[in-house]
């Protein structure tokens, strides 16, 4: 991974900062949710918990995918 240095205000929280990175670069696809939880500096389910807090969904399903895999469940 690379490093970036990255000026904050006095009353941004650093560690609110890194995830809210993480979790926009997850909600995109650049990330993993793995590797977006390691970059938050949290677990796996803490951080699929705290994507809420930012309106991202764990699930990456697009809209197309979701109505495929419906009208394929109804064809069975």
């Amino acid at each position: 991974m690379k490093t970036i240095m990255i000026e904050l205000p006095d009353d941004v929280d650093e560690n609110e900062a890194r995830i809210l990175f993480a979790a926009k670069l997850y909600e995109k696809g650049s990330l993993s949710l793995g590797q977006a939880a390691e970059m938050a500096g949290h677990p796996k389910r803490t951080f699929m918990e705290l994507l809420g807090n930012y309106n991202v969904s764990v699930f990456t399903y697009s809209e197309e995918d979701l109505k495929n895999d419906i009208a394929n469940a109804c064809l069975k």
